[in-house]
């Protein structure tokens, strides 16, 4: 009885086991209520394969898009021949991939024009020099010239629409070039200029 009486004494309000007591079941209730917490926002053990929106309007993805249970971004643009200005040309994540609802999905779309670029320097590189810059600059190779030249198969000249072009002048992206390259005067029939094709090369 005794025992009963004084272990009711260390539960009362005013005692410091009482405080001890609350602290503990406080502290335990934190602890689960934060799991809980957590497992509800990460939506813990949810998670779903990630479909291909390759193709699909950007603008309607990004505006209507929540309700496929993302959020999409548009975060680049890119120029290609073949595709419909606006489509999604390339996601982030990837089509496959295993993913929670309500992540945000980086699109890359295609755009309706090719973009500007300014031209390189090409004369005074070899013409496997300049075909390796052309390409990197989104540029397209489209004939070779050959005029005679001690300077073997070196870019004389940059011709765009049968004009010279300097380096700096803004040219798009998929305008095709003419290069006009040196050759060896005693490889050539006589002294006039002759085109090729550049696949010879």
């Amino acid at each position: 009885m005794s025992r009963q009486k004084s272990s009711r004494r260390w539960l009362s309000p005013d005692k410091p086991g009482f405080h001890i007591l609350m602290a503990v079941v406080v502290t335990i209730v934190i602890f689960v209520l934060t799991i809980l917490f957590l497992r509800l926002f990460t939506r813990h053990g949810h998670e779903i394969e990630m479909p291909s929106y390759m193709g699909r309007s950007a603008e309607e993805l990004t505006q209507h898009g929540r309700a496929e249970g993302f959020v999409f971004v548009v975060n680049d643009e890119l120029y290609e021949n073949d595709a419909v200005p606006g489509s999604v040309l390339k996601q982030n994540p990837m089509p496959g991939e295993k993913v929670k609802r309500g992540r945000k999905v980086y699109l890359t779309v295609a755009a309706a024009e090719p973009p500007t670029i300014k031209m390189l320097e090409l004369r005074d590189l070899s013409l496997r020099q300049a075909q390796i810059m052309i390409e990197s600059q989104g540029l397209v190779l489209d004939h070779i010239i050959e005029k005679p030249s001690p300077y073997e198969n070196v870019v004389l000249e940059v011709l765009y629409k049968g004009h010279s072009i300097a380096q700096g002048t803004p040219i798009k992206q998929g305008e095709k070039l003419t290069l006009v390259i040196g050759k060896n005067i005693g490889d050539l029939p006589d002294s006039t200029t002759t085109e090729t094709s550049d696949n010879q090369f």
